[in-house]
């Protein structure tokens, strides 16, 4: 069995099938949005409402780029100045979204298993945009198809995440997924930024960059989240680049063939060096951001299948 879920929450219950489902399609809209007429029907007649509660600039344009490529109607509501603001709690807010009978509900929103509850309360599809520092599947399968595409394969590679490790949902969701298929996952960062527990997360952690990145196929850096932070994390940004930040010299210590990724915003000179972002013979950032609208497409496609089964199977029963 392949993707057959409802919602799209996370990355912890999909099975490999349904991870490699999900990027074999997207492959496929890698190829549409490459055409002179990027326009498909999977969604025609739906309807598409992305909630974004915490500040989102390619995460909620790709989902509404997906959407509206897909054929759906798409409403982007302001968070900010929704009834949210005026007291009302999350779940009345689902509740009157979902008495107008939305069909897929992408949310993201800083408490982590706040888009679990919400999907408990609707009956649309929802797709997790991002929830506290729980998970960002999305990212994670853009990730993969990123790597699947510049390597040829999603297994068996050595993968490097560096930097912030303890406040990102990415890391958390790629931790997952990569694990799942196989691969032999690093963690780089000074011990202030490792998550409680990471000794069970079946990865190896390093605190020393160069050493951390030796012989890697793949350096996936992260942000520094300064808006997680409540207390000194890290001595100086200046400090943080000396020892942590992704430059060339640093780079050599990994495979020749290494590419760097990184899931953006990024702070150049902090987590990165620019030259080096900006570098396409190693850099895969553009892509990533490229792969991110595919995978998006190829999430509310399978979504919307499953829903259609769904009700097939309904009908006959």
């Amino acid at each position: 069995m392949g993707f057959t879920d409802r919602h799209l929450l996370g990355i912890e219950h999909l099975s490999p099938l349904a991870i490699t489902e999900i990027l074999d399609l997207a492959d496929s809209y890698v190829a549409l949005n490459r055409a002179p007429s990027k326009h498909a029907d999977a969604l025609r007649g739906l309807t598409q409402v992305n909630m974004f509660f915490e500040n989102s600039t390619r995460t909620q344009a790709s989902f509404e780029l997906a959407g509206k490529r897909l054929g759906a109607d798409v409403m982007n509501m302001s968070m900010q100045t929704s009834s949210i603001k005026k007291g009302e709690t999350l779940i009345d807010t689902a509740m009157t979204l979902n008495a107008m009978r939305p069909d897929l509900l992408v949310v993201r929103h800083p408490h982590a298993g706040s888009v679990a509850l919400l999907a408990q309360k609707v009956t649309c599809a929802v797709l997790n945009a991002g929830d506290g520092r729980h998970e960002h599947p999305t990212q994670a399968l853009l990730d993969a198809l990123t790597i699947r595409r510049r390597k040829g394969r999603l297994h068996r590679l050595s993968i490097a995440i560096c930097g912030d490790i303890a406040h990102s949902r990415v890391a958390r969701s790629n931790i997952m997924l990569l694990g799942k298929m196989e691969n032999r996952v690093r963690l780089v960062g000074p011990p202030t930024l490792m998550p409680s527990g990471v000794a069970d997360l079946g990865v190896e952690v390093y605190d020393d960059m160069r050493e951390g990145l030796r012989d890697v196929d793949v350096v996936m850096m992260l942000r520094l989240q300064k808006e997680r932070m409540d207390g000194g994390f890290i001595p100086s940004e200046r400090e943080f680049f000396h020892r942590y930040g992704l430059d060339h010299e640093k780079l050599a210590h990994a495979k020749e063939d290494a590419i760097v990724m990184h899931p953006a915003p990024m702070n150049r000179g902090v987590e990165i060096d620019g030259d080096l972002a900006d570098d396409i013979n190693r850099s895969v950032i553009q892509e990533q951001v490229e792969m991110g609208v595919a995978v998006r497409m190829a999430a509310m496609d399978l979504l919307a299948r499953n829903a259609r089964a769904a009700a097939r199977e309904g009908v006959m029963a």
